[in-house]
């Protein structure tokens, strides 16, 4: 009898025995009994052994799939990842496949439906018709194959299937080969001797793994390469995968990218519904793409014949996943690309310090690209001293000052303000009653616009009260600003100037912040308002400032990783300026002009900050001179949490010498978010295997505890917020 190991969609560290009675093979779906209802399982192994009396084991139902889900390459990064970041193998299987396949749909391309003429259509006089002209006509165009189906309404096409003239058919849809098709667009953009040298290294390794680092200052022309490196792997028929960190923020890098190649570009991204999903994962396992462009997710896409990945803006923490299966894109794309021995090449301004440091040990190739493309001169970087200064909604006199004198010259401007909503807090002026999420315990913030508090840590809506809860009162202040507020004193101050604000709010509806884009593009005075997203990939030809309203929160933390993040995002908002002819302007306000930090970026730029940072890193043994894992519990009561990790902590000091490094349990830097009292234990080794293995153990023994079943725990290993 054989016996099938099968995975399923639950939280538990453990595959399921079932009766197999009929042909199937590892990596096929099939419905299940599990418990009182039926579930699709996914087998992981086939064989003649079980712990379990065979008579007591359920059969499988039904095999779904006549051949495996997943390629070959696929599931043995899946496998190696479920062991990595020690998650459930099932849920690891089931959040790589589109969710119509999780539900149990065939993996098969649909049939298109098509009309065509019945018996008494082709034979029907036409002049029978001529009361209904549209339908006549429709019908003549089916006689003489002339049909456009955009020209006639669906209610033409009825009426004649009703009449018995026209009928639908089911036909298979055909294979696209686009590799006898496929061209390159040519270039107008002369390329540097930097760009060239880099085009022509990754290009001779085309054939094996290797890891490029692309490291090119804002403007330096980064996608002129990808574009250049993706031609030569499409010209040998193979395909691509470029992942990006939120697609919604690079529609520019898309459309470069379907004008230079004449071939199919699929994009993926959480926008789509699942039927369009479903569609571009078979379209790419059958070869039908020449390049997916997608976020984080997308890297689980099957291809037919994958020739290289290429992961922009690789020092993206959208590439981290913080919810569930913990992953790092960036990271497991390496491993992909190792597995399936092709090239994949990291794009950034500001690589993240775990790559440069791979990159200084030379286990990855570092490409550097040093200067601006074309014309374009690194902007003018200057400190604003807030000490002593009024501010109005966040700016200073001196910053509107320069706006004006940009503006007057019909050029654009970006304030940058990383916080949206109109104010981060609402007081009582009477009492001091601070507006709170109670299952959050953190202050709502205020959106003024929509006349609602939102709480930022779980989303939870409110209507803004009209008085104080505790005293009565009706003078209840905003206190602080975000963008909604900037943007609403920009229109006093700037009444005849165009002005957008673009930030989570603003772009949340399809195409939105394409609309905002394309009248950036059109040129002519323009304050642009907004956070992150006016960061990351755009190309603003006219900006010539970029005012940098407040960033003192991001130089005090706790996290020794926040000076990395506002490095990053302040080198990648400055590099907004100046991009070609014009010459930039950045300005940077704050109350600690003499902070290192600042001083370094804006006279030695982030590759000194980087050294330094690496350094500090090392001696103080910090990622990426140590590996880390952090084990996070919550529960309701804020007592099981706690007591569940102080049975780790303790376990681990019995069971692992003193190279293990544990702080905590502690509270989470967020204590309380939906009602949940959350608690952390971090964990931090020198060996990565070491850890791995205490990790593993851990695992054997941790579901037998009594408290495991009364919190919610997880395990995150390499996190990136602590």
């Amino acid at each position: 009898m054989l016996i099938a190991h099968i995975a399923l969609p639950v939280p538990l560290y453990q595959i399921f025995d079932y009766q197999l009675t009929k042909p199937a093979q590892v990596g096929m779906r099939v419905k299940v009994p599990f418990g009182k209802r039926d579930a699709i399982g996914i087998i992981v192994s086939i064989d003649e052994k079980t712990e379990f009396d065979i008579e007591s084991l359920k059969t499988i139902t039904t095999v779904i799939d006549t051949e495996p889900v997943f390629t070959p390459s696929i599931w043995r990064l899946l496998n190696w990842a479920a062991s990595y970041y020690h998650y459930p193998i099932g849920e690891v299987l089931f959040h790589s496949i589109p969710v119509l396949l999780r539900q149990g749909r065939k993996a098969i391309k649909e049939d298109i439906k098509q009309w065509q003429l019945t018996q008494l259509g082709k034979n029907i006089d036409l002049e029978s018709l001529a009361r209904t002209p549209k339908q006549k006509l429709l019908l003549s165009s089916f006689r003489n194959n002339t049909l456009s189906e955009n020209d006639v309404s669906n209610t033409i096409y009825k009426e004649l299937q009703k009449k018995n003239l026209i009928e639908q058919v089911n036909c298979q849809s055909d294979s696209i080969q686009w590799q006898t098709n496929f061209s390159t667009n040519t270039s107008s953009i002369q390329l540097n001797k930097e760009q060239t040298y880099a085009i022509e290294t990754i290009n001779k390794k085309n054939h094996q793994f290797e890891v490029f680092l692309l490291e090119g200052v804002t403007g330096s022309g980064k996608t002129e390469v990808y574009l250049n490196i993706l031609s030569n792997i499409l010209a040998t028929g193979k395909q691509a995968l470029v992942l990006v960190p939120e697609i919604g923020l690079t529609p520019q890098t898309i459309g470069r990218f379907k004008k230079r190649f004449n071939g199919p570009i699929d994009i993926l991204h959480s926008g789509l519904t699942d039927k369009q999903r479903l569609t571009v994962w078979l379209r790419s396992k059958h070869g039908e793409n020449a390049i997916v462009v997608g976020t984080r997710s997308s890297l689980f896409t099957p291809f037919k014949d994958l020739g290289m990945i290429i992961i922009d803006e690789e020092h993206d923490s959208s590439y981290k996943q913080q919810e569930g299966w913990r992953y790092h894109a960036r990271d497991l794309a390496i491993i992909r690309a190792k597995f399936n021995n092709i090239p994949i090449v990291l794009g950034s301004a500001t690589p993240s310090l775990e790559t440069l440091n791979n990159a200084q040990n030379h286990k990855y190739h570092l490409l550097q690209l040093t200067e601006r493309a074309g014309n374009a001169m690194l902007a003018k970087q200057s400190i604003l001293d807030l000490r002593g200064l009024v501010l109005t909604a966040g700016l200073s006199q001196p910053l509107i000052e320069q706006i004006k004198k940009h503006l007057s010259n019909n050029n654009q401007v970006i304030l940058f303000l990383n916080r949206r909503g109109f104010s981060p807090l609402l007081i009582c002026h009477d009492c001091g009653w601070i507006a709170e999420c109670p299952r959050c315990d953190r202050p709502y913030t205020l959106h003024q616009k929509q006349h609602k508090l939102i709480c930022h840590y779980c989303d939870t809506p409110r209507m803004v009260p009209k008085q104080c809860p505790k005293c009565g009162s009706t003078h209840l202040m905003p206190i602080g600003f975000g963008t909604e507020q900037l943007e609403q004193q920009l229109e006093i101050l700037f009444p005849n100037i165009k002005i957008s604000r673009i930030d989570r709010d603003t772009v949340s509806k399809k195409g939105a912040l394409d609309n905002y884009l394309q009248s950036i593009q059109q040129g002519g005075a323009h304050i642009l308002v907004g956070t992150q997203i006016l960061a990351k990939g755009h190309h603003f030809p006219d900006v010539t400032l970029v005012g940098i309203v407040d960033v003192d929160g991001a130089l005090f933390s706790n996290d020794f990783r926040a000076t990395e993040r506002f490095a990053q995002i302040y080198t990648q908002v400055s590099g907004r300026a100046g991009r070609e002819a014009k010459v930039g302007q950045v300005i940077l306000q704050t109350y600690h002009p003499d902070h290192p930090l600042l001083n370094i970026l804006l006279t030695q730029g982030y590759e000194k900050f980087a050294k330094l940072t690496l350094q500090e890193r090392q001696h103080t043994q910090l990622p990426p001179f140590s590996y880390q894992t952090l084990i996070r519990a919550a529960d309701r009561n804020n007592h099981y949490a706690p007591a569940f990790l102080q049975h780790v902590h303790d376990w681990l000091k019995e069971h692992s010498n003193n190279t293990l490094w544990q702080l905590g349990p502690m509270p989470a830097s967020q204590p309380k978010k939906a009602g949940y009292h959350r608690w952390q234990l971090l964990l931090q080794h020198t060996s990565r295997q070491q850890l791995q293995k205490i990790l593993d153990q851990l695992l054997i023994v941790i579901g037998k505890w009594s408290e495991t079943s009364k919190v919610r725990w997880s395990i995150d290993v390499d996190p990136i917020d602590n």
